[in-house]
């Protein structure tokens, strides 16, 4: 049976780790927490399951991440955020893969609750994330904040059955700021990587957002939840390339 290090990033997640943490229990053979200088209860939390816990400042999602893994002990990992937690049929599931593990990498479904209501529509299932895989075939890349696991070109990579479980919001006022800051942080993005905000995109780019968020990808289904995550959704778009467009006005 292969060994597997679960590798978490944390900042003020006292309310989710230990949920997260439990989950692991009889999967894990180590847990490495990478935090961020927390100012609440993540590290005596962490603590008292004896997790392995480290501390370096926060650059960025992917850069965190990558550097959490240079603490595992061993070559095959399971990256988690703090807001999750394995369900039953993927513990059965990751548990089938220690016995034989037959890739260099998996994905599996994430769920989202979205202020105590499971979310299958919005874009947001099944949300399919590469999480369990092997350190050396792959590497976190992507443009923040959103942050992807990409494998080597010949690896082989299957599916697993069961979700990751995201908690990911618990209300609205939280979904409403972290849209402000993951505006800013992908207005940022871009400018660093050239990208520009021509006028019809700034204002064009909700329209279309909601559109395919609420219609195209049946968010109208989950009821109120869907209208407010589509909308919600709408305005960070706007807001990212107004802020985009704004770096390049005070850039002249």
């Amino acid at each position: 049976m292969e060994k597997l290090s679960a590798v978490i990033i944390t900042y003020n997640e006292e309310k989710n780790i230990e949920r997260c943490i439990l989950s692991l229990e009889g999967i894990a053979d180590e847990i490495v927490v990478l935090d961020s200088f927390s100012t609440d209860r993540t590290r005596e939390i962490c603590e008292k399951y004896k997790v392995k816990f480290f501390t370096h400042h926060f650059d960025d999602y992917i850069e965190q991440k990558n550097r959490a893994i240079t603490h595992a002990a061993y070559p095959h990992i399971l990256s988690l955020d703090a807001d999750e937690a394995l369900s039953d049929i993927l513990r059965t599931s990751i548990l089938q893969v220690k016995n034989n593990w037959d890739a260099d990498g998996y994905t599996m479904n994430r769920l989202t609750n979205y202020c105590g209501k499971w979310i299958r529509h919005c874009g947001w299932y099944p949300d399919r994330k590469l999480r369990l895989f092997v350190a050396r075939k792959g590497r976190w890349t992507g443009l923040n904040p959103h942050d992807v696991f990409v494998m080597k070109g010949n690896s082989v990579i299957k599916h697993l059955k069961g979700d990751l479980l995201h908690y990911s919001y618990y209300t609205i006022d939280e979904h409403y700021r972290q849209a402000e800051r993951f505006s800013t942080l992908s207005a940022k993005a871009k400018f660093q990587n050239g990208k520009n905000a021509p006028l019809i995109k700034v204002w064009l780019s909700p329209v279309v957002r909601f559109i395919k968020c609420y219609f195209l990808q049946l968010g109208f289904l989950d009821g109120s939840a869907g209208w407010r995550i589509c909308t919600i959704s709408a305005k960070e778009s706007y807001q990212k390339y107004r802020k985009l467009k704004s770096l390049y006005h005070h850039k002249k």
